[in-house]
């Protein structure tokens, strides 16, 4: 175990801890905590039955354990690790802290004990994939990286094959960042606009909670915040970070990175330099374009140009984001299950238009974001929309609200279709789809009226796919 790490476990000694979740991210957490022997109640509330083996395997380490409809009942423990989905507002949470409980998660963990630079990478769209980039450009310019955070591996339990001179590039949430105390070395805002508002109180609490990725940050460290957003360049006028980058796909920067004409440039104030071409980037849309200007500002100074392009050139994307699944019988199926907002959505219908006909497949659980935007990129970019899932209903509100905008001679052009079933909307994208036609699952909404997460509606997808003959 390396020193920090042992310091921070031996802090919680003596103590009663309590980690709420039994997740991916806290797995990790509850062994290191069980095998130090630091007193350990679990808190999930999921049953015995629906935890199964894990419940025993952590019983027969030593947890308590407390589970199902009352789990967050009598959370009377010196330190509480929180699960990213539990809000610190919940009642139980508040009430914990107000007798004088700490609250904390496995991330804020990982970020006192981390040895080696932090870059961080927080927002609305993007966060995932421009992580992912920054990540693939340091590791082709031969350092060492650590990717992980909001994209699923617990970095705490790995802090042992970390050395001061790695990297590691963390995506964060809101969820994980709304208590945060500590900020990273390079934060990144890629941008932001109404999200998760089904969960935070407004859209104020959103906010308030993504800032918490720089209002931490020393005059050593460097912030870069989208200059075409206007709540991040806001964030920009609190930022205590020495180093300011704007990026831009629209304006030119003073100090940044910013695109013109198919070039992305880096300047100064002194100095104008050729990043790249944006025919290098293999990654299809325009977003995706401005993920590469968040990243390259990102690692700025770091890495040769020459690693940036290479990555450009072979940096396929993510699963699940605008994945191309397969082409069968001239059509082509992308997975872009992670776009749970409209916004998301909307950006991954303009990446693929150019490529061919439009078949959209959407709908899931929405978030309490209207659809308005949504409906009117659909009647202008899509030729069939496939609606499915709870929120259905409120998709095809705004997509009928936006063919009233429009000229009466376009309102025939979208065929607007509805299935209950998710495979049998995926089955009636296929029947419907022509050669040279694009089904794209873009949902706009949550997977979680049927799926525990994106992965697991994004896999359904691939595996009705994969079976199309």
């Amino acid at each position: 175990m390396s020193i920090k790490l042992n310091d921070h476990i031996n802090k919680l000694k003596g103590k009663r801890v309590a980690v709420v979740g039994a997740g991916i991210s806290n797995t990790p957490l509850i062994d290191i905590l069980l095998k130090s022997g630091v007193e350990t109640t679990i808190c999930d509330k999921r049953t015995r039955d629906e935890l199964g083996e894990i419940a025993v395997r952590f019983e027969a380490s030593g947890a308590k354990l407390r589970l199902g409809e009352g789990y967050l009942n009598d959370l009377g423990e010196d330190v509480i690790f929180r699960t990213p989905g539990l809000m610190p507002t919940n009642p139980a949470l508040r009430n914990a802290v107000d007798r004088g409980a700490i609250l904390t998660s496995e991330m804020e963990a990982f970020f006192d004990i981390c040895p080696c630079k932090i870059i961080a990478v927080t927002g609305s769209d993007g966060k995932t994939t421009t992580t992912s980039i920054i990540a693939e450009i340091l590791k082709n310019d031969g350092k060492t990286v650590h990717l992980g955070g909001n994209i699923g591996t617990p970095l705490l339990s790995k802090a042992d094959e970390i050395h001061p001179d790695d990297i590691a590039v963390v995506e964060l949430s809101s969820f994980q960042l709304i208590t945060m105390q500590k900020s990273p070395n390079i934060a990144v805002v890629t941008n932001l606009s109404p999200n998760h508002l089904d969960i935070h109180t407004d859209m104020e609490e959103y906010i308030e909670a993504k800032s918490n990725i720089i209002i931490h940050q020393k005059q050593s460290d460097r912030a870069v915040f989208n200059l075409d957003n206007e709540i991040t360049r806001d964030y920009a006028k609190k930022a205590p970070a020495g180093e300011i980058l704007f990026f831009s796909m629209h304006e030119k920067v003073k100090n940044g990175v910013y695109h013109k004409n198919g070039v992305i440039f880096r300047s100064t104030e002194d100095t104008e330099t050729e990043i790249m071409r944006t025919a290098d980037i293999i990654l299809p849309g325009e977003h995706n374009i401005e993920n590469y200007l968040a990243a390259c500002a990102a690692v700025s100074g770091m890495v040769s140009l020459e690693s940036i392009r290479n990555t450009a050139r072979s940096f396929r994307g993510v699963e699940h984001r605008l994945e191309l699944v397969r082409e069968l019988h001239g059509v082509k199926y992308y997975n872009d299950s992670i776009a749970s907002s409209p916004s998301r959505a909307i950006a991954g219908i303009k990446a693929l238009t150019a490529y061919g006909n439009l078949i959209l497949i959407a709908g899931g659980k929405d978030k309490g974001i209207a659809f308005d935007e949504f409906g009117a990129e659909i009647i202008k970019q899509v030729k069939t929309v496939i609606l499915t899932g709870a929120a259905a209903h409120l998709i095809r509100s705004a997509i009928e609200n936006a063919q009233k905008e429009i000229n009466s001679n376009d309102r025939d052009t979208l065929e607007l279709l509805h299935c209950d079933d998710f495979e049998g909307a995926v089955m009636m994208a296929s029947k419907t789809a022509k050669d040279g036609d694009i089904v794209l699952l873009s949902p706009a909404c949550t997977s979680f009226d049927r799926f525990k997460n994106f992965e697991e509606r994004g896999n359904m997808y691939k595996d009705i796919v994969n079976r199309l003959v």
